[in-house]
């Protein structure tokens, strides 16, 4: 089984995640269950990297997989499965994905 990063862009995605979900919902408890959910998904991918639909017109070797309302990417990484970015699916994909700021 492989081990799971997380890339900064990620984490900063989670961490805008929680916090739009915190205030619209006005609740800690549904911002972390929301979290959970997204990131419960991570073991999945160190034992099944292959899950997720291969992503190549984003970025060759890249990988995505639908959980609720986002779009989890990550790619293999030598001993590691590397998660990249946590999107809205409602978003633009590829420019999303693209942009780092």
């Amino acid at each position: 089984m492989k081990r799971i990063r997380v890339a900064d862009l990620a984490e900063r995605d989670l961490d805008e995640i929680w916090y739009y979900v915190a205030t619209q919902s006005q609740s800690i408890d549904i911002a972390n269950t929301a979290i959970e959910s997204l990131t419960g998904c991570f073991s999945l991918f160190a034992q099944t990297p292959e899950a997720g639909t291969r992503r190549d017109g984003i970025e060759v070797g890249l990988r995505g997989f639908p959980a609720g309302k986002y779009i989890i990417y990550y790619r293999e990484s030598g001993e590691y499965v590397v998660i990249s970015r946590v999107i809205h699916g409602m978003r633009d994909q590829k420019t999303t994905y693209n942009d780092d700021e």
